[in-house]
């Protein structure tokens, strides 16, 4: 899961996306001060 977190005034605003794509997509197109990250989760069947 991919997770763009936005810092606007006082407010803090979260989007999740599936994919890297879509989420490079969007962050490209998101005005301000923004993080993208990964979120990985251990228990996902790639790390058993």
């Amino acid at each position: 899961m991919w997770v763009i977190t936005l810092f606007s005034n006082l407010n803090i605003t979260m989007f999740e996306f599936d994919t890297e794509k879509e989420a490079r997509e969007a962050f490209e197109n998101i005005q301000g001060c923004k993080i993208l990250s990964e979120v990985v989760y251990f228990n996902d069947p790639c790390f058993l």
